[in-house]
């Protein structure tokens, strides 16, 4: 039985993705820059060399084209997996994933299925340029047909992957890139049970209030926390997970519990995931709130320049100032 290891974010990916490129021939990785640079965060590092070029694809510069291709090879019974470079570059592919990918299952009345996998890193934090720091998962979450999850630390960058890739059902994986080279333990032994893939995880309980994050949030999230306690202050932490479908039992039953809530998220406010939740916890745990449900996220603006980027960005002192407006009611 192998031993747990200590593997970054990064490093837990690539293992995934060489784990079901050698136990399934059907499945392919495809991408700009996948195969002899190995990605450009080098999550596909070492593939091709060891898989060939037919399995590790260094598709043309065109997201459209990617994901059209990927459509055709799922028809034809692969199970492609596509990287797409940057969070603001899969526009140029939206329509073939929300009008192809999303929709062919239902408009084949359940004859043809999309097993695709489509990564994208994705959020602020590594001093990037303009279009390379974005948080577009709302876009997906709110179209019916496809699965979105997104991963924080490196146990559930494998296993999330994995369960991914093996779905029949089209998958939008959002990786974190600012959390890429974030370390953690991996147990990829049999006994290790991983988490149903749309399952929420409370990674820290508490009683006085509930913060609900995801992705590059998470860790954040749990830094508040941290801190929180120097007040004597008890706060429970919820990773997310899964953006569609939503763990809402999770949250409601940690709601029930604590009677107030904060969702964080890096993207903007208005109309992201937050809302959602909120929603949802409003309408099964009213009675159990104590205080309006918060939310903390990036501003209504275009992301910023780097250089002002944090200013941006959700921190722990802007989820601490919500952990007091709420326990101030």
């Amino acid at each position: 039985m192998p031993e747990p290891t200590n593997l970054t974010v990064a490093g837990a990916l690539n293992a995934a993705l060489r784990h079901r490129l050698e136990h399934d021939p059907k499945v392919l990785v495809m991408g700009m820059d996948v195969g002899k640079l190995g990605g450009v965060f080098r999550i596909t590092d070492g593939l091709q060399k060891d898989f060939g070029e037919d399995r590790v694809i260094d598709s043309p510069l065109g997201e459209s084209g990617i994901i059209g291709s990927a459509v055709g090879l799922a028809i034809r019974g692969y199970r492609p997996v596509c990287e797409i470079q940057f969070d603001g570059f899969v526009y140029p592919a939206f329509d073939q994933i929300v009008s192809q990918v999303a929709k062919i299952h239902n408009r084949s009345l359940g004859a043809v299925r999309m097993p695709i996998t489509i990564r994208i890193p994705y959020g602020g934090g590594i001093g990037a340029v303009e279009h390379h720091s974005e948080s577009p998962e709302a876009y997906f979450a709110h179209t019916a047909g496809l699965k979105v999850v997104t991963c924080s630390n490196p146990s559930d960058a494998y296993w999330m992957l994995r369960q991914a890739i093996d779905s029949d059902d089209p998958v939008v994986f959002f990786e974190p890139k600012r959390r890429y080279w974030s370390k953690g333990s991996l147990d990829t032994s049999a006994a290790q049970a991983p988490l149903p893939l749309h399952s929420a995880q409370v990674v820290r309980p508490g009683s006085d209030a509930t913060i609900v994050a995801y992705g590059p949030m998470v860790a954040t999230a749990l830094q508040a926390a941290k801190a929180a306690t120097e007040d004597g202050r008890d706060l429970e932490v919820i990773d997310l997970r899964s953006l569609s479908p939503i763990d809402t039992a999770t949250v409601v039953d940690s709601v029930v519990r604590t009677g107030r809530l904060v969702v964080v998220h890096e993207a903007s406010v208005t109309l992201g995931m937050g809302a959602e939740i909120a929603a949802r916890v409003q309408e099964k745990a009213f009675y159990s709130l104590e205080a309006p449900v918060l939310r903390v996220g990036g501003f209504d603006t275009p992301y910023p320049p780097s250089r002002v980027e944090e200013e941006w960005l959700p921190d722990v002192d802007r989820i601490l100032d919500a952990v007091d407006r709420t326990l101030a009611y």
